[in-house]
């Protein structure tokens, strides 16, 4: 008696390629690009004014203070961390350069390296207390925001600094190729870090501290000079934005920045960048940068009220964590 044996057909190699897997891992590849597509298709079909010039480069305008600092937000999200200050390092920075510019007003563009300065010396100091003793950066970071929040109104004896030079708004107001400095500004910084994070030992020891500190340590990364260095970045494009918007309205606020840390952590977050450390990208920064931008410019031009506006971004920052955190599982 024979025995006939049946060998499984092999695998169609179609079949496997657009599998329910297959669309399930694109849809989450390119979920943002998706959903910027669909809020665009819909404010489009809603506003005939949110698709022209004057609009998309009013966007552009209003995403730019905010790009600098969601940079420096990525690298030190990608690093585990989390920068609260920014926010008040806008404010004493901003009043800080407009009372150096009211000062000296035949050296006002100095004013801009005062600016930065003062941004960077409150990061470093954020990067000095968490690097060498430890401080958890969600406690250094707030400490930062409430003194550099304090400081902004010691800086203008509790008044907004007014009567700035001519010159002060040119900083900010002037084009180049058609395009405002804070917007040049934007795109260099897009550039410049993305190819620091993709091409350089550098942008590679920060996904690596990000990922395993310990084994980045035992690998010989120097991971204390990593940290220090993100909030030292941070705090220094926090004090180029503080600049750029108080020359945009050529007035020193000891209020400005408030609630922009907000935004910028939501644009890395939504971007894809895991607050665990070690994954995310500029490029997606940068997605999620414009969408919150589009959806706050979208929304204004539809009327909606502003707590409106706050609900909706919630809902996003909360669906974007879920989809990080079911994305994860599915990957361990």
């Amino acid at each position: 008696m024979s025995t006939t044996t049946t060998t499984p057909a092999p695998a169609n190699p179609t079949t496997q390629r657009f599998s329910r897997e297959w669309f399930q891992n694109l849809a989450i590849r390119y979920a943002m690009v998706i959903v910027m597509l669909l809020v665009i298709a819909f404010f489009l079909y809603r506003s005939a004014r949110f698709g022209t010039v004057d609009n998309v480069t009013t966007i552009l305008i209003a995403a730019a203070p905010f790009a600098l600092i969601a940079l420096g937000q990525t690298l030190v999200i990608l690093t585990g961390g989390i920068d609260l200050s920014v926010g008040s390092v806008i404010a004493v920075s901003a009043m800080s350069g407009a009372l150096f510019a009211k000062s000296f007003p035949d050296q006002v563009w100095l004013s801009v390296l005062v600016a930065v300065l003062v941004g960077l010396i409150a990061g470093s100091i954020n990067g000095a207390v968490i690097s060498l003793i430890n401080v958890p950066p969600f406690i250094a970071t707030l400490g930062m925001l409430t003194l550099a929040s304090g400081l902004a109104f010691v800086v203008g004896n509790g008044a907004p600094i007014n009567g700035l030079p001519t010159a002060f708004g040119q900083i900010a107001n002037t084009q180049i190729l058609g395009l405002t400095i804070p917007v040049v500004l934007m795109i260099l910084g897009i550039v410049g870090f993305g190819l620091m994070m993709r091409r350089t030992t550098y942008g590679l020891r920060i996904y690596a501290v990000g990922g395993n500190r310990l084994a980045s340590e035992i690998a010989g990364v120097k991971t204390g000079r990593v940290l220090f260095s993100v909030y030292a970045i941070s705090g220094a494009l926090a004090g180029l934005s503080g600049i750029m918007l108080s020359s945009r309205v050529i007035s020193g606020s000891p209020s400005l920045g408030q609630g922009y840390e907000l935004d910028a952590i939501a644009a890395v977050v939504i971007g894809g960048a895991s607050l665990m450390g070690g994954r995310g990208t500029i490029w997606g920064t940068v997605l999620g940068l414009l969408l919150i931008q589009t959806l706050n410019n979208g929304l204004d031009i539809l009327t909606v009220p502003a707590y409106w506006q706050d609900v909706i971004k919630g809902v996003l920052i909360v669906t974007a964590v879920a989809i990080d955190v079911w994305a994860s599982k599915r990957r361990t």
